[in-house]
């Protein structure tokens, strides 16, 4: 009889496994219907590129002396592939400082404000009217920062930040 018990007991959990696994599968495969059923289904657009953001740097403060772009970027992520920054300064005049930014290539380099590797991506009149765009096209960090005054904008006026896009998924 205890034999009997065991191997009924071992068929349940043999049939609640295999329910379990069933179900967990197609629940996590959204296009299942059927074992021939998706053969004709068109894919999903890409939702990275239908959902991309603008972003303006700094928000209404824009590019400037003296504002935490570290903490905007942190209240304003997350940031996602194809998402669009755009930089906006005044341009240079007797009663604003001249702003540029640069795409700093390492953290080490972020850290230090150090630009002798960075590559200039707006001068001091791009961000006039309109502003400028970047848009985030690969997943890695980017490190951003002003390089005016050889670095002074970046290590005392806190003008610098990073931002590693996301991937959108497509569901």
């Amino acid at each position: 009889m205890g034999v009997k018990c065991g191997g009924a007991f071992l068929v349940v959990v043999v049939v609640v496994v295999v329910a379990a696994s069933t179900s967990g599968i197609a629940s996590a495969n959204k296009e299942w219907s059927s074992v021939a059923g998706n053969w004709n289904k068109r894919p999903r657009p890409n939702a990275t590129e239908a959902a991309s953001k603008r972003f303006t740097v700094g928000g209404d403060q824009h590019w400037r002396f003296g504002f935490n772009y570290t903490s905007w970027a942190v209240n304003n992520a997350p940031f996602f592939l194809n998402d669009t920054l755009v930089f906006k300064y005044d341009p240079p005049n007797d009663t604003t400082f001249p702003h540029s930014v640069y795409l700093l290539p390492d953290y080490r380099s972020f850290q230090n404000c150090d630009l002798r590797r960075a590559r200039k991506i707006g001068d001091v009149g791009a961000g006039g009217g309109d502003g400028f765009e970047f848009v985030l096209r690969r997943w890695q960090p980017y490190y951003f920062a002003c390089g005016e005054h050889g670095g002074i904008h970046c290590k005392d006026g806190l003008m610098k930040f990073a931002v590693w896009p996301l991937i959108r998924w497509l569901y």
